[in-house]
């Protein structure tokens, strides 16, 4: 069949690498895509916000399967508008409902739907303009620190953690009184702020039956040792340590089944990927978040585990055989680090030319996240620029060789994290 990929990121590149790789797809397409996925199928200049333009590809290129990579469409309603397209009978769209979507649109529907079915999560209040003053009043007698979550999508930065109540009210008073993250901060989600360690789950559902893909934990902050402002993600690594069959099976007993069945209790309709961010204090482990696609760069060490023809399981999804697949993962492990442009996450340079990966080694995945292309050569093109992936015996090898491997790699103001899986010197 002919496969539409959406998207343009690291993410995007690592499903078409694993997209291309299975018998059953006989033309990739990618939207806009970038450099990297160039090379394993066709860019389309399409944006992932034109639906009208989408339509239009998935009827000239006779697309049968749709995977949508970033959370934007899916919350503005792609799936909705590519499943009541005439003509386009029998296409399969990988990303849940706008409805569905609303578990990462919204931080409030979300909370909810945990409160409602009973999945572990961090207490929470939530205000708008309407209740300013209460939610003043609940910040100044809130134990510290302080979570304070723009209810829509900030582009990863929406959430703040406050660890006075100065901050906690000024933070709180810039998303609402002075719309600091536009209308994604007009309501606001007040959270306990829950001690652990971070952990993120991926799975794979048609909205009753799903599957397990292999967890991941990424590192959101710019700086070594879990420092500074919070990025897109510095990189990840694949298994975790720590996540002991006694607690994934908790976790998929406590969270992933409720959260199914939960889907199914609504009627809300679900195609697609939920990656469930997960705080872990000891053996107990507490949603965070949910996310109604799959991570960046956790994407990026996930597939390269994945043996499974993932092809094949999005047609299954489709289906509604997913009961009868099992996965097959690499028992290797695998880290990705990410470089990023100078200045990121806050302002940097673009069009920086990019050298030395032709030098990668064969055996390593260099994954395309913020990459483009002047008279020919690879330029830099946004904040986080390339993700390398590298496999080893243990979390500490497989992050020893993509930093050896990336150091290969140069651009002007290049920046990475060499402390990637530095909890797990041994492992």
């Amino acid at each position: 069949m002919n496969v539409l990929i959406l998207g343009s990121g690291g993410r995007e590149h690592a499903l078409a690498w694993k997209v291309a790789q299975s018998p059953l797809c006989q033309k990739l397409f990618i939207a806009p895509g970038n450099p990297g996925t160039a090379t394993l199928g066709t860019n389309l200049p399409i944006a992932v916000s034109d639906f009208p333009a989408i339509r239009t590809a998935c009827t000239e290129h006779q697309i049968r399967l749709v995977l949508v990579g970033p959370e934007d469409p899916l919350v503005n309603g792609l799936t909705d508008f590519l499943e009541a397209a005439d003509e386009l009978p029998g296409l399969l769209v990988i990303g849940p409902s706008q409805q569905g979507a609303q578990l990462e649109g919204s931080k409030a529907f979300a909370k909810s739907f945990m409160i409602r079915h009973g999945i572990p999560t961090a207490a929470y209040r939530e205000f708008t303009s309407e209740n300013f003053d209460a939610g003043l009043h609940y910040l100044s007698d809130h134990p510290l620190p302080i979570v304070l979550k723009a209810d829509g999508l900030a582009a990863g930065k929406g959430v703040v953690i406050a660890t006075d109540h100065a901050q906690a009210i000024r933070t709180f008073t810039e998303m609402i009184r002075e719309a600091k993250f536009g209308a994604a901060g007009s309501k606001v989600v007040i959270e306990q702020f829950l001690q652990g360690i971070e952990m993120s789950v991926f799975v794979l559902t048609n909205g009753e039956e799903y599957l397990l893909l292999p967890a991941a934990k990424d590192y959101k902050r710019i700086g070594e040792g879990d420092t500074g402002l919070n990025t897109g993600g510095m990189g990840a690594v694949s298994p975790v340590p720590f996540a002991t069959p006694g607690l994934m099976r908790t976790i998929e007993e406590e969270i992933v089944r409720p959260t199914i069945r939960g889907l199914k209790q609504e009627n809300i309709r679900y195609r697609g990927f939920v990656f469930i961010g997960l705080m872990v204090d000891g053996n107990r482990p507490y949603v965070i978040e949910y996310n109604c696609r799959m991570g960046d760069p956790e994407t990026e060490v996930v597939m390269p585990r994945l043996r499974s023809d993932l092809l094949e399981l999005l047609i299954a999804t489709g289906k509604g055989e997913l009961n009868r697949k099992n996965l097959e993962t690499d028992p290797r492990a695998a880290a990705t680090v990410v470089a990023v442009s100078g200045g990121y996450p806050e302002s940097y340079h673009k069009g920086f030319p990019i050298t030395g990966t032709e030098e990668v080694d064969p055996d390593c995945l260099l994954f395309h996240m913020g990459t483009g292309s002047q008279n020919g050569q690879l330029v830099t093109q946004g904040g986080r620029v390339l993700s390398l992936t590298a496999f080893g015996d243990t979390i500490a090898g497989a992050v020893a060789r993509a930093q050896s491997e990336q150091a290969k790699i140069h651009y002007e103001g290049k920046y990475l994290r060499r402390d990637i899986g530095h909890e797990f010197p041994e492992l």
